[in-house]
């Protein structure tokens, strides 16, 4: 009976630490992309000003953190369900990237991912896993565009609202879009593997919600950087099989 009180004593204080390490992480990854995004639209190294950078942290941790933190979770969750051990963890090397990019005005986002432990996965088990960060990017996009549309309708908001909500629009595809790329390991690697249907009809979607918040000049260079990634993708796959 002792040794049992111990063992359970020992593993919920294990659960504890890894939790608390996960939190340090995700709030650390959290807090370099806001930074990054943040020097991005202050236009990077270039045009940097205090004020302009300080203007951006505000919009920027909004969202990020909507669209990165849920984005996470939602693996962590779906990967769970599926018995899986499942946990963010940050890259410190990709947080230098991160904000190195942001430097000099674009943005390769590698703060971190959910780290996921299993062997059992079926092929559409991880598809369905690595869809889970890009859909909930959709359902935030989608929550976000409903808010501020009603409230719109009722009160007269600040610009400064509305650069925040119109940024959140962005940010939440953006980050689809990239997970979405067909590079190993981000997401869009395994949902292509499990289901080009469910792929190109989740990229056409990426596609039409990012016209809808940047217009059509952004299309073409969507195109390029996909041409780009099906090309790594496809050279990647050449590789491992030789």
């Amino acid at each position: 009976m002792y040794l049992r009180i111990i063992y359970g004593f020992v593993a919920g204080y294990r659960e504890h630490v890894q939790l608390s390490v996960e939190v340090t992480d995700i709030i650390i990854a959290d807090a370099a992309l806001t930074v990054a995004f943040a020097l991005v639209f202050a236009g990077g190294i270039g045009s940097l000003t205090l004020s302009k950078f300080l203007y951006y942290i505000p919009i920027a941790f909004v969202a990020v953190s909507l669209s990165f933190i849920l984005h996470e979770y939602m693996h962590k969750v779906v990967a769970q369900k599926f018995g899986a051990i499942a946990a963010f963890r940050r890259w410190d090397s990709g947080i230098a990237i991160t904000l190195l990019s942001s430097l000099f005005g674009f943005l390769i986002g590698l703060p971190g991912a959910t780290m996921i432990y299993t062997n059992s996965f079926t092929r559409e088990e991880e598809g369905y896993v690595s869809l889970a960060g890009p859909l909930t990017n959709f359902a935030v996009f989608l929550a976000i565009f409903a808010l501020g549309t009603v409230a719109s309708s009722y009160f007269v908001l600040s610009h400064y609202i509305q650069v925040m909500i119109s940024t959140t629009l962005f940010i939440c595809v953006w980050l689809a879009f990239f997970n979405m790329l067909p590079i190993y390991p981000l997401d869009g690697s395994k949902v292509l593997r499990w289901n080009r249907g469910v792929y190109a009809v989740t990229m056409v979607v990426i596609f039409a919600f990012l016209y809808f918040v940047a217009g059509p000049a952004i299309l073409p260079d969507l195109v390029f950087v996909l041409i780009i990634a099906l090309v790594m993708s496809f050279a990647y796959r050449g590789i491992m099989r030789f």
